[in-house]
């Protein structure tokens, strides 16, 4: 984020934190969330070098190319151990898999900052009204 913008947002009465402390998520919670996206971004690069479609490698795994979809973009929904299955089915090592989920290669997305609105804004009580008695 750019300095300028971050600087308005403060002025805005925004505070930066991360989308765990945000959320309130532990640290385990924090790293298995990070392992997932992990995960998935190793299923979506084990497609990708192998050249398969979605509908291909849904087909290859025994699944449907919507759940496969939700695998790659770690959806909640798919478990851990499906997508270890999967990657395996696909050819993956398990040192591989192992090296995608070192607490040392994780993307950290949970860690990236967010700016979280401190208090409404008039402006924003007015919309909120107007919405309100729009329906």
């Amino acid at each position: 984020m750019k300095q300028r913008t971050r600087k308005r947002f403060e002025e805005a009465g925004a505070r930066f934190t991360t989308a765990g402390e945000f959320l309130g998520l532990s640290p385990a919670e924090i790293a298995l969330i990070d392992m997932r996206i992990a995960l998935a971004r190793q299923l979506r690069e084990q497609r990708g070098r192998a050249g398969l479609t979605q509908l291909e490698t849904a087909r290859r795994i025994g699944s449907s190319q919507s759940r496969l979809a939700k695998m790659e973009a770690a959806d909640p929904s798919v478990s851990i151990d499906l997508l270890i299955r999967s990657l395996l089915s696909l050819g993956a090592s398990r040192r591989s898999i192992a090296r995608a989920v070192s607490t040392d290669r994780l993307p950290s997305g949970s860690g990236r900052r967010v700016a979280v609105r401190a208090a409404p804004q008039a402006a924003s009580k007015t919309a909120i009204a107007k919405a309100s008695s729009a329906r």
